[in-house]
């Protein structure tokens, strides 16, 4: 009967977490078309923290391919699992804080970082990436509405940084991330994105100027979660960070 149970509780979660995928890449559709855009031009990245990682098997069983991870051994302990669980080439994004005694863990796991707001982070993950791995690609996170708990350069940092970044041998800088402040109503929230979209555009440009120190494409725009992400789809974000949406609500553990 305890197996029954476990089996019937698992195919649940499956279609659950299938449906839920399916909702929320609905949801992008609606919001490109009524932002007069391309779907394909706005990418889907689950955010799988607290989850484990028959959960990530599940979404990845429903095509679901990229995912976030925001606690990094948390994510890189999902990451050596799922090698042996699951058949598909899935793409690893952190997008926590990354602290000095944590950089080669994410150098040696993860395909993308979101939250380099230091050049003494972005010089240690570019020193300790393998050779045999390709670049790591990187976004700079910018405190783009000066939020009191938020990470981030400040936006007038932000090129200053982004210059250097784009140096650094075994890089490639592609783009910009955010999490502003929440706010409740559509236009405050489509306001700070567009903002973010705004200074994306000014390094843009810069980085052109620059182009013997920057070779990658500049063209990822992280911005969006659950709550907002209609509104960074309008002020033109190209990935959007979605866990709750995905996964349903989180479990923490007690401090």
């Amino acid at each position: 009967r305890g197996s029954l149970y476990r089996l019937v509780r698992l195919a649940a979660i499956m279609t659950t977490i299938a449906n839920n995928l399916q909702q929320v890449n609905d949801r992008i559709s609606q919001a490109c078309q009524a932002a007069g855009r391309a779907r394909e031009t706005v990418s889907l990245l689950a955010v799988s923290k607290t989850f484990g990682a028959a959960a990530v098997a599940e979404a990845a069983a429903a095509g679901q391919r990229a995912f976030g991870e925001n606690y990094i051994q948390e994510g890189v302990d999902k990451i050596l699992a799922l090698r042996e669980m699951v058949p598909y080439a899935l793409q690893w994004h952190c997008i926590g804080p990354i602290q000095s005694n944590k950089t080669r863990l994410v150098a040696e796991h993860f395909d993308w970082v979101h939250t380099v707001d230091r050049l003494k982070i972005a010089q240690r993950l570019s020193d300790q990436r393998p050779a045999h791995l390709p670049p790591l690609n990187v976004c700079i996170q910018v405190n783009v509405d000066g939020g009191d708990n938020k990470a981030g350069v400040p936006p007038e940092e932000a090129l200053e940084l982004a210059l250097a970044v784009a140096k650094l041998p075994r890089l490639q800088l592609r783009g910009v991330m955010s999490i502003p402040e929440p706010y409740p109503e559509f236009a405050a929230q489509k306001t700070v994105h567009e903002a973010a979209h705004a200074l994306f555009e000014r390094i843009r440009v810069a980085l052109a100027a620059h182009a013997d120190a920057h070779s990658a494409p500049w063209d990822t725009l992280s911005m969006g979660m659950t709550a907002d992400l209609d509104a960074a789809i309008q002020a033109g974000s190209t990935m959007v960070r979605v866990g709750t949406g995905v996964f349903g609500a989180r479990t923490y553990p007690a401090a």
